[in-house]
C-alpha cells in the first residue's frame, strides 16, 4: 500500500484536518493513503450507481460519493473513502447536516475496481468493512462486467447480466448488472 509522500504518521484528527485537494486519501494505519485516480469506466459507473441509489433512497436515507467514514480497523482508527455510501435515516437521522466524515458505519458501501487493483484487495477490504460494522459491500468490476455482493464476511454472490440484485436490507431496490452498465453506456 502506497503511503503519503511525507511518510509521516498522523492521528485521525490530523488526517481529518488536512486540506481538500486534487487527490483523495484514505486513513489507514496512521497514514494518508492516496486513492487510485479514477478512469472513465470507474467515473461513469460511480455516477450511474449514485443516481440510481439516490433515486431509490428518497426519504429513506442518503447517498454519498467519496465520503470518508470513521471506522475502526484492527483496533485502530480507519477512515476509508468508498466510491459510494448509503446510510439510512434510521442510522444517521435526516436532521444530521454536517460537513464532516460519516460518523457511523453505513448499511452499504460500494467500491469500483480500477485497472491496477485486484479482487483480492477488495475481498480483504470487505472483511475490514464488516468487522467495522458495515452491513453490505458491493464490489463493481468494470472489466468482468459483474458486481460481487458481500452479505457477510462468509457470504457473497457474484451478479452478472440480468440477475436481479435484491436485498432485504435495501427494500424495493432491484437492479441488474446489465441495467447499471447500460445506463452507464458501457454495454
Amino acid at each position: 500500500m502506497v503511503k503519503a509522500s511525507t511518510g509521516n504518521k498522523l492521528t485521525l484528527e490530523e488526517f481529518l484536518a488536512l486540506p481538500e485537494g486534487d487527490v483523495n486519501y484514505e486513513f489507514v494505519d496512521g497514514y494518508a493513503v492516496p486513492k487510485v485516480s479514477p478512469k472513465f469506466f470507474h467515473s461513469t459507473l460511480q455516477l450511474t450507481l449514485g443516481f440510481l441509489l439516490r433515486t431509490w433512497c428518497q426519504g429513506k436515507g442518503r447517498v454519498g460519493a467519496e465520503w470518508a467514514i470513521l471506522l475502526k480497523r484492527k483496533g485502530k482508527d480507519w477512515a476509508p473513502v468508498p466510491d459510494l455510501t448509503y446510510i439510512s435515516y434510521e442510522r444517521l437521522p435526516k436532521s444530521w447536516k454536517r460537513n464532516e466524515a460519516c460518523p457511523i458505519p453505513p448499511e452499504l458501501v460500494i467500491e469500483i475496481i480500477s485497472p491496477d487493483q485486484t479482487m483480492k484487495e477488495f475481498d480483504d477490504k470487505a472483511e475490514d468493512y464488516f468487522a467495522a460494522g458495515v452491513s453490505r459491500v458491493w464490489i463493481v468490476d468494470p472489466e468482468s462486467v459483474n458486481i460481487k455482493v458481500f452479505f457477510s464476511v462468509d457470504s457473497s454472490k457474484v451478479y452478472t447480466d440480468d440477475m436481479p440484485i435484491v436485498d432485504v436490507l435495501l427494500p424495493r431496490l432491484e437492479l441488474t448488472v446489465r441495467q447499471i452498465f447500460e445506463e452507464a453506456e458501457l454495454l
